[in-house]
């Protein structure tokens, strides 16, 4: 199973940010299908989220077409936010993408638009430092 180019990065910046990482990658069964989310994380009930599980499908947006990148990503966070429901539901799904395709193409009227409707959650990371810049939950 082939890494995302930033998973390094992002697994940083969820740690700098008090989450311990608790899969690396996330496996779920359905019937006969195999999914495994990039990562799943914990915040310490000490900490500010109070225990909150998180999972995190991440994306580099590294091909020309940002909108077929696009396309391929929100498939991919809606059948995950799917199988996860069934798994384990105490867990919110998060859509990791790089802070320049974030401010790029993310913040266009159409991927507001679909991001909106499809109540995607995002977690907006940095490239060169191990930081994470937004969370957007729905």
């Amino acid at each position: 199973m082939a890494r995302d180019r930033f998973h390094e990065q992002v697994r940083l910046a969820l740690e700098a940010d008090g989450w311990s990482i608790s899969d690396d990658p996330l496996h779920l069964r359905w019937g006969k299908i195999d999914l495994y989310i990039d990562l799943a994380a914990e915040r310490p009930i000490a900490a500010e989220r109070n225990g909150e599980k998180i999972a995190v499908e991440i994306k580099s947006f590294l091909r020309q077409s940002s909108v077929n990148e696009f396309h391929a990503a929100i498939g991919q966070y809606t059948s995950y936010r799917v199988a996860l429901a069934k798994d384990n539901p105490d867990r919110t799904l998060y859509l990791a993408v790089p802070a320049p395709v974030f401010e790029d193409f993310f913040t266009t009227p159409f991927a507001e638009a679909v991001v909106r409707d499809s109540r995607v959650n995002l977690l907006v990371y940095r490239l060169k430092s191990p930081e994470i810049v937004l969370w957007q939950k729905w």
